[in-house]
């Protein structure tokens, strides 16, 4: 049974994660002999290049919105399933809402990919995403956490919700050689942008010279393009006075750019141990901790809900926020203890398997094949839903 995919999302070049996440799933299922196509989100117009077939200019005027989303929705039309990322950052309008202009024109199945469920949302980021929910006929999450908060405090059907993790490219669980030898290194990686906790991370790294450990952090990643936009790059800045202001510039090694998957397999290759210090107690999704995770590294992370969920079984250490004191304990203790290592390291390995881009993709097909068979959907579903009413 051949099934076609319509992607609604950002795409590469765009630099962020879900544009990430898009390309190496739309990849892996045309690997699967799947035909894909995408409406990439943009602010400017852009050359189309398969397999985007349509751009949805988000930084046009609210007088716009309605045609862009028409335009959209016609452009999918020719697929069986549509594939909408959802994230509020990425549509146009107040939380996004301008998502809903397109889900009401659609008149074909919809698969929705949560990337965030708040727990407390506000008023209208909870109306956005409802609405975004009762058009859907299945909404994907990429971890349990996300999956409990849609039906435990969102009321959705628990049918209606399939946890599917986020992927990892095999090449991340291939065997690799080991760190070279020397001062280990702990690396973060990822989009810049303040609430990553970096600057915890930094004061660890003064609290572990103090200890005597000898270690390098690296921090790779440029800074988040909406952050550039409207802060500039205060956030760098100000982690880089940090340094210095530590004494930590033979320690503390910054790299602001964007790797490629082979790129990057290198740079994680070369780590000794992955920290996530991230200071967000919403985060139910990270493709950087699932990456680390199928590379067989070691993880230290402070206790956001995916962290929780993947690393309480032994795959990491677990340390509370805005704490470089615990954090310098952990790592200390990954970087001492070799068989603390080469326990987490092997419980990684293990979760691997389940969490490449070839399982995922297969996941989503039979997903979409179901959810297609099932569908009874006929035409736009704005005047079928109450909730899709307030539409601006």
């Amino acid at each position: 049974m051949s099934t076609s995919f319509g992607f609604v999302s950002t795409y590469p070049d765009t630099p962020c994660g879900i544009a990430t996440y898009s390309r190496s799933l739309s990849e892996h299922l045309e690997a699967l002999g799947v035909e894909v196509g995408v409406v990439r989100l943009v602010e400017r117009p852009t050359r189309l290049e398969r397999p985007v077939i349509h751009a949805w200019e988000t930084e046009g005027p609210p007088s716009d919105v309605a045609r862009q989303a028409e335009r959209a929705a016609r452009a999918l039309d020719p697929y069986d399933v549509v594939l909408l990322q959802h994230e509020y950052g990425i549509f146009g309008g107040d939380d996004g809402e301008d998502v809903l202009q397109l889900v009401r024109r659609l008149r074909l199945p919809l698969v929705t990919v949560a990337h965030t469920v708040l727990s407390a949302p506000t008023p209208h980021q909870r109306k956005v995403l409802d609405a975004v929910v009762a058009a859907s006929d299945a909404v994907v999450t990429m971890t349990r956490t996300a999956h409990d908060r849609l039906v435990r405090d969102w009321g959705v059907p628990p049918e209606k919700v399939h946890v599917i993790a986020h992927g990892a490219p095999a090449s991340f669980a291939a065997p690799r050689s080991e760190p070279a030898g020397g001062e280990p290194t702990i690396l973060t990686w990822g989009l810049l942008s303040p609430g990553k906790g970096i600057e915890w991370a930094i004061m660890a790294m003064a609290d572990l010279r103090e200890r005597g450990v000898r270690a390098r952090y690296r921090v790779v990643g440029q800074t988040h393009p909406r952050v550039l936009e409207h802060h500039g790059d205060v956030y760098r800045h100000s982690l880089e006075q940090l340094v210095h202001d530590l004494g930590l510039p033979d320690v503390v090694e910054f790299d602001p750019r964007y790797l490629d998957a082979e790129e990057l397999g290198a740079v994680v290759a070369a780590a000794d141990v992955v920290l996530l210090p991230y200071d967000s107690l919403e985060q139910v999704t990270s493709g950087v901790l699932v990456e680390a995770v199928a590379a067989g590294k070691p993880v230290v992370a402070t206790r956001f809900p995916h962290a929780v969920e993947l690393l309480e079984g032994g795959v990491g250490g677990l340390v509370p926020r805005r704490n470089p004191a615990a954090a310098a304990d952990a790592l200390q203790r990954v970087l001492s203890e070799h068989e603390v290592a080469g326990s987490m390291a092997a419980s990684a390995r293990e979760l691997s398997a389940s969490l490449l881009w070839p399982v995922v993709a297969t996941q989503h097909l039979a997903l979409a094949r179901s959810v297609a068979a099932g569908s009874s959907r006929g035409g736009p579903v704005s005047a079928r839903d109450p909730r899709l009413e307030w539409v601006p």
